[in-house]
């Protein structure tokens, strides 16, 4: 990094080298995915998030509805240039299509392993330190990782880096979906590089995937009737009429990734940052002697773990075994919640006496959703459990 930014010298500026340096940069940092965007988004693109606004698909999200999304200038108001960078997190691990298994739940594939706002910004961060000594006069930036108000998806089409798929995710050719992003914003002026086309082609096995119905057409996603927002960012119950379509989804859900064909031969990641986690902190206080309610199973990772492990934490070791997870953003009561409303979906009779427990459990939410989940094993305890409608394995191919 500082070899090339030595390197660069004004005249390599004038002749346009800044942005060939600035890729090479990037990838050194980790970064797969490098393009530069204009300052002002498309106006297809505000009318659109406008329309999802209206509609009231942002649910309980009330940060999607911060003005900051239509105009960039209000997080910088110099800003001239973005430069929008991705990180591949997929790893070489089954898809949660492929994982069955009723007794376990699924994590979504970014939350086995660190925080990703803190891996992608400590790179920026490094990026922009580069940036800052090789463009020569001072210049201002901000640096935005998800949690920040514009639209990134947007951006990063506009970028060039991909398109927005059907399912709204972020899809690049020969790379698929599986990336993070992160954004600079600069009052550099950079040369932008043109908007990625569309290549979801007549494919809609997105669509058609989503257990619960929430791509409502292509390109459209309804978030309240989304698994990653009942989860996640929902807070309270989720609506009962949903909960079998849930399925064992713990936090998130990866299915309409899962069965994009664009996916099929995604690239993995093997920086540790992005594997699954071991869970060590319970078996360390179970190895010690400690007095814990915590079953005996032993859990290898965040990767497809019973639930009865999750279900039988406590607050303090929810904390200690998920610190720097991106887990902690649904919280210990809502980790109890999704895993009730699992293990009712799981219709395992071994899995009553978690729930019994649970049913007593001090918050009132927790209580709701393992009741329910009794019913669902009082109703049918010996049958197959409950599966989401189309989650097979991903067909190969385009349409």
């Amino acid at each position: 990094m500082t070899n090339q930014t030595q390197g660069l010298d004004s005249s390599m500026r004038k002749r346009g080298k800044l942005k060939p340096w600035l890729r090479e940069a990037a990838r050194q940092l980790g970064f797969e995915l490098c393009g530069i965007a204009p300052a002002s988004l498309p106006e297809l693109d505000r009318a659109r998030y406008l329309s999802w606004l209206e509609r009231g698909f942002q649910g309980e999200m009330k940060y999607m509805e911060r003005e900051q999304r239509l105009d960039l200038r209000l997080l910088l108001p110099s800003v001239r240039s973005v430069i929008c960078a991705g990180m591949v997190y997929n790893t070489p691990h089954p898809k949660s299509v492929e994982c069955p298994d009723p007794a376990r739940g699924w994590i979504s594939r970014y939350g086995w392993g660190e925080d990703y706002h803190l891996v992608l910004r400590e790179r920026l961060e490094k990026l922009l330190e580069g940036l800052r000594q090789a463009a020569g006069p001072p210049f201002e930036a901000k640096i935005c990782v998800d949690t920040a108000p514009l639209l990134e998806r947007a951006v990063a089409q506009a970028a060039g880096v991909g398109w927005i798929g059907k399912n709204t995710c972020l899809i690049r050719e020969k790379a698929g979906s599986w990336f993070l992003l992160g954004e600079i914003l600069t009052s550099l002026e950079i040369e932008p590089d043109e908007p990625a086309p569309d290549r979801c082609g007549t494919c809609r096995r997105c669509i058609d995937a989503c257990p619960t119905a929430a791509i409502v057409e292509p390109y459209v996603l309804d978030a309240t009737r989304c698994i990653s927002y009942f989860t996640i960012e929902l807070r309270g119950s989720i609506p009962e009429a949903f909960r079998p379509a849930v399925g064992r989804h713990l936090f998130g859900c990866d299915i309409c990734q899962d069965v994009c064909p664009w996916n099929s031969k995604a690239p993995v990641t093997l920086l540790p940052e992005f594997q699954p986690r071991p869970i060590q902190a319970v078996d360390e206080q179970r190895q010690s002697g400690e007095e814990s309610a915590v079953p005996s199973t032993p859990v290898p990772s965040t990767f497809n773990p019973p639930l009865e492990w999750l279900a039988s934490l406590s607050e303090e070791e929810f904390r200690r075994t998920f610190r720097r997870s991106p887990i902690q953003r649904a919280r210990y009561r809502g980790m109890l919640r999704n895993a009730a409303v699992a293990m009712g979906n799981s219709r395992l009779e071994k899995f009553r006496p978690l729930l019994e427990k649970l049913a007593e459990h001090p918050d009132a939410m927790v209580q709701e959703h393992a009741r329910w989940a009794l019913e669902q094993l009082g109703a049918n305890a010996t049958s197959a459990p409950l599966q989401p409608k189309n989650a097979g394995a991903p067909a190969s191919g385009l349409d």
